[in-house]
């Protein structure tokens, strides 16, 4: 796989070719604010919902550590819609995920001061429709979850399930921001194969996007740094023909 080697304005478009060439992509925090339009305010903004997020009480690990909200939307890449969908369970297969697969996991809503925000929206819609130059499909099943993983036990876990592919077509890691942390290295490593990546997702509004069929991802846990450490991240998934549910 190539070195880090985050895209900018003017290769942006190149993302595609990226993603079908190697399986990941990185999108630096300017060029990700350029191509929405918005300014580093308007997405402080959006980020202060991350102070807002109720406990993860599915985590089968016993700890205390994740703090989630989570939403579902689906693009219709032919007109560029998009359309927050009626409020559902996550759920993957225990193929995906081995810790936390095969039950539904209900979390609370995002905000909808945040769903319907101008820039959300644009984010969405245009990740959605760039992913689709990768991958044509008429429409994406979106599924939208804000993490804080903190350490007020010691130790906080991003990725509890280690290793793994998620069982959608993309996945899209926004950093929102570290506080007073260490570790929390992003790992990526072709799915069948042996080479991968190895780095650590500093910059606020850096976004790693993954072809979820061809490589495996995982975050290592992180440690204070000082009396209280917490990590934000935004996660979205991809999904051609609907989204995962129990058969």
């Amino acid at each position: 796989m190539d070195a880090l080697n985050p895209l900018n304005p003017e290769t942006l478009d190149q993302a595609p070719a990226i993603l079908r060439k190697q399986g990941w992509a990185m999108i630096s925090a300017p060029t990700l604010s350029n191509w929405l339009h918005t300014d580093q305010a308007t997405l402080d903004a959006l980020h202060a919902s991350w102070n807002d997020l109720p406990p993860d009480l599915h985590l089968r690990d016993g700890g205390h550590y994740r703090f989630r909200r989570h939403s579902c939307f689906t693009l219709d890449t032919q007109t560029g819609t998009l359309t927050q969908t009626p409020h559902r369970a996550h759920w993957q297969p225990v193929t995906y995920n081995a810790l936390h697969g095969g039950f539904e996991r209900w979390f609370e809503p995002m905000a909808e001061q945040v769903s319907q925000h101008p820039v959300w929206q644009a984010l969405l819609s245009q990740i959605g429709m760039l992913l689709a130059q990768a991958k044509p499909t008429p429409a994406w099943y979106i599924e939208a979850h804000q993490f804080r993983v903190d350490t007020t036990g010691g130790i906080g876990r991003p990725t509890p399930e280690g290793a793994h592919r998620d069982g959608v077509d993309f996945v899209a890691v926004l950093m929102l921001a570290r506080h007073q942390v260490k570790g929390g290295e992003t790992r990526v490593f072709e799915a069948d194969g042996p080479h991968g990546v190895r780095f650590t997702l500093q910059e606020p509004w850096s976004t790693l996007l993954l072809d979820d069929e061809r490589v495996i991802h995982e975050s290592t846990p992180i440690q204070p740094l000082g009396e209280h450490g917490w990590r934000d991240t935004l996660v979205l998934t991809f999904r051609r023909g609907g989204y995962q549910g129990p058969a």
